[in-house]
């Protein structure tokens, strides 16, 4: 787990005032009893966790598509192409939501912008070596230079953030 504690305080913060602000029928499926704390919620996006994006076109339409997405430092991050008619729409226009659902146990939802990020910088504990840890093992070496080559990479800049588990107070 990448989060230190003032990641998990930021992630718990986020998570509260978004239910706090939820409607009411969100807030009966996602009882408190079913809602993931922000330390559940870092311990079990570890890795790669295929995410459902939504963007917005031009014209208006929403569209969704899967993608990469790794949790690091308490938000969800994602590649893509730059050629990709999803960056397009992002550079128009960040609105962004996506959704992590591995099964009808679990299932977390983010709403907010898309902030594209440097992903050549080498930090201890930053984002590259994130993807290169979680990368390398499955690709091989040559991912680096995968990664070098012009992938892009955004953040979620989460305004909203719903994490359940429906098998929780069962």
């Amino acid at each position: 787990m990448h989060e230190d504690p003032d990641d998990i305080a930021r992630l718990q913060d986020l998570l509260d005032r978004s239910y706090a602000a939820a409607g009411d029928h969100l807030r009966v499926i996602h009882s408190p009893q079913r809602r993931l704390s922000a330390a559940d919620l870092a311990g079990r996006l570890q890795g790669m966790r295929l995410l459902v994006v939504a963007t917005v076109s031009p014209a208006g339409r929403p569209m969704t598509s899967p993608v990469d997405g790794i949790f690091h430092r308490g938000s969800f991050y994602f590649g893509t192409s730059k050629d990709a008619v999803r960056w397009r729409h992002l550079r128009s226009n960040p609105a962004v939501s996506a959704t992590h659902l591995p099964s009808e146990e679990w299932a977390v939802t983010v709403h907010g912008v898309a902030v594209p990020v440097d992903t050549s910088m080498a930090r201890p504990n930053g984002l590259r070596a994130t993807l290169l840890e979680v990368y390398t093992p499955r690709y091989g070496p040559q991912w680096e230079q995968f990664l070098d080559s012009g992938p892009v990479y955004a953040r979620i800049e989460a305004q909203r953030m719903f994490a359940i588990d429906i098998t929780a107070g069962q």
